[in-house]
């Protein structure tokens, strides 16, 4: 692939996942490819540190990496050579939710470390082994293409191993997809969008279903339907206005949010293959947001129907009173598609900002993979206390009766209505 890899982190043959049953001291982890691979895992007991080696088919050189309260160590084992990184001053952490990873790369000869979310913008240790001449390249290329497998020390009995998977972090990953007929040379080059192909089999079946010309709100069949939405939550006695008002509890039960509300408009029956139905139209009044909220490691497609919505990635959940600083932002636009794997992007925000002029609507698909035996049914997320909680997907409406029901709204309307939107929005919009 030309762009980002490790996206397809759930789906198999690039990721190994481990069960709770699996025991790390009866046999070794074999890497995928040899010389490259990321290793993701827990520290269960919050014991420190956390050591584990990764060694050639003879058990004679390899890597050894520490984990440690204070920083990453590593070392060769061979000549016990430290490859330093003077910049790192993180490790374990007791934060809640945290996990870790370690990145091999054999082609690029680099090492990384890092907390949550394995990706480059999470990173707190990086190492590039030597290039100052032809032969030491050489030299170090074989010492990394000949590690095979991973080794965890016995010293280290809270190490949970989570996944194994095939392809090192190397690029930034993009976060909109884009299809093959709308990339030119240079997106790939820049990594600039991520190429629908670069999903996994999972994604690519939701970006299918969604991602088309024709879907949209305003069709032949309701033209105003964006509008109708508008009045619905501008005006008292009107299903969405009302709607929302109940929904203040929804998140926090003792202290009401209506800011902290939205709506969801599921389209066709949760057939169990997802967290919730699969589809849902999610519809964000101007400055309403949802809160953190994980994924449930499902697949995700996400697609702005109407306005912008902004995005927070986090790298991990955490309940701790501070929290953890979201790694990225951005806002989507309308037409914009942005994905979930079950590794990549599962721990955001959402916030239509207070300086924006329009709801925004989005159309938000998820669906587990073939290989995902879990089948969780809840959302966990944030409360106002920082604690976990659960959310089941519910819905608010079926889609059709929700249109029939807008349209039913919008022929009622009074005529001062329109007026007041002209005032409002741009006049070209009417």
């Amino acid at each position: 692939m030309l762009s980002s890899t490790n996206i397809m982190h759930g789906d198999s043959p690039k990721a190994l996942l481990f069960s709770s049953n699996d025991s790390m001291f009866s046999e070794d982890i074999k890497l995928m490819i040899h010389g490259q691979g990321v290793f993701i895992f827990e520290n269960k007991e919050n014991q420190f540190p956390c050591i584990f080696t990764f060694y050639d088919t003879n058990q004679a050189n390899g890597i050894r990496v520490e984990f440690t309260a204070k920083n990453v160590n590593v070392n060769t084992i061979f000549n016990c050579v430290q490859l330093k990184d003077p910049t790192n001053t993180k490790g374990l952490t007791n934060q809640s939710g945290a996990y870790y990873w370690f990145s091999i790369d054999s082609q690029n000869q680099k090492l990384y470390a890092g907390i949550g979310e394995a990706r480059l913008d999470n990173i707190i240790y990086k190492y590039e082994f030597p290039n100052t001449n032809k032969d030491i390249w050489k030299e170090n290329k074989q010492f990394l293409e000949g590690i095979t497998h991973i080794y965890i020390s016995k010293e280290s009995l809270s190490i949970h191993p989570m996944k194994l998977l095939r392809d090192p972090i190397t690029n930034k990953i993009p976060l909109v997809v884009k299809n093959t007929h709308e990339l030119v040379m240079s997106d790939i080059a820049r990594s600039k969008y991520l190429p629908k192909s670069n999903l996994s089999m999972t994604s690519q079946v939701l970006y299918d279903c969604i991602a088309g010309e024709k879907f949209v709100l305003d069709d032949a069949d309701f033209p105003d339907f964006t509008k109708a939405i508008e009045y619905s939550i501008a005006t008292p006695g009107c299903w969405c206005n009302t709607r929302l008002l109940e929904k203040s509890t929804e998140f926090n039960k003792d202290k009401p949010n209506i800011l902290e509300t939205y709506l969801r408009i599921t389209l066709g029956e949760n057939n169990g293959e997802s967290p919730g139905i699969p589809y849902v139209m999610e519809i964000w009044p101007i400055g309403h947001y949802s809160p953190i909220h994980s994924h449930a490691s499902a697949d995700a497609i996400i697609r702005v129907l109407h306005g912008h919505i902004f995005v927070e990635l986090y790298p991990f959940l955490c309940s701790d009173k501070d929290g953890v600083v979201p790694f990225a932002n951005k806002t989507f636009y309308k037409d914009e598609i942005t994905w979930i794997s079950p590794t990549l992007n599962q721990i955001h925000k959402l916030t239509n900002l207070e300086k924006n002029k329009h709801t925004c609507i989005t159309i938000q698909c998820y669906m587990y993979n073939d290989k995902n035996r879990t089948h969780y049914d809840y959302f966990d997320y944030l409360d106002i206390n920082g604690k976990v909680q659960q959310y089941e997907p519910d819905s608010d409406m079926d889609f059709v009766k929700f249109k029939e029901l807008m349209k039913t709204e919008w022929t009622k309307r009074p005529r001062s209505f329109m007026d007041n939107l002209k005032h409002a929005f741009c006049p070209c919009c009417f």
